[in-house]
């Protein structure tokens, strides 16, 4: 029988106990892959159309319009913008902690499960790895047996062994290369929104420093 004609318990059973921890991982990898997919779904923003809005909302001084319109926006850079809106009015320095402070919980959060993620990238080969060394040691000790007893080695003797082998190492690269794949993928999307914060975030502390300068000048206070 093929492999690929093999049923799912076959395999497992095929595999020996290697196959349990690569199971596990591959349980682990397709929850974490869903749920970040989830999550970066639920994210998503037009990036330009926000910033057209938000960004004219401060020209306009409608703070508390702003502060609201990112309340609307289930997006990080949403959350870290408003926390910078909050402290308008004051200094560019202060604006400018006050976002770090905001990215700093929030790039966590888009980070999640993905350091799990690599690491279950990199052990389902090592797993499978190890499961080719076990049934290659299990085809060595049937050899070592036979001979002793005196008796023939015949291919059917070693066939198990070296099918366990096969089988792990197989099932380790489907785990990993799957995992490996998302994995970069969703650091990218995370990457891009982290750029993306860092872009909205030096825009809107220009021009909040620019109404807040313009109010100094009207009132005949020299710039900061």
């Amino acid at each position: 029988m093929a492999i690929w004609e093999m049923n799912a318990w076959e395999l497992i059973r095929s595999g020996g106990p290697v196959m349990a921890p690569i199971l596990l991982c591959s349980l682990f990898a397709v929850t974490m892959i869903i749920e970040k997919f989830v999550h970066f779904s639920m994210i998503n923003i037009n990036i330009q159309s926000f910033k057209e809005t938000l960004f004219d909302h401060i020209k306009n001084q409608r703070i508390r319009e702003a502060i609201d319109y990112c309340d609307q926006v289930r997006s990080p850079i949403a959350k870290v913008l408003k926390a910078g809106l909050v402290k308008f009015g004051s200094s560019r320095d202060e604006i400018k902690e006050t976002l770090e402070s905001a990215s700093l919980f929030e790039i966590p959060r888009l980070e999640k499960h993905l350091s799990a993620l690599a690491t279950i990238a990199n052990i389902s080969p090592l797993l499978g790895l190890l499961g080719t060394v076990t049934g290659i040691a299990s085809s060595f000790h049937t050899i070592q047996m036979r001979s002793t007893s005196l008796n023939p080695v015949t291919p059917g003797d070693l066939a198990g062994g070296v099918w366990e082998a096969l089988i792990t190492t197989v099932a380790g690269l489907m785990v990993a290369i799957p995992a490996f794949v998302a994995y970069n993928y969703l650091v990218h999307r995370v990457n891009s929104i982290v750029l993306d914060m860092e872009r909205c975030a030096t825009e809107m502390v220009y021009w909040m420093s620019l109404i807040t300068d313009s109010q100094f000048v009207k009132k005949g206070e020299p710039l900061s």
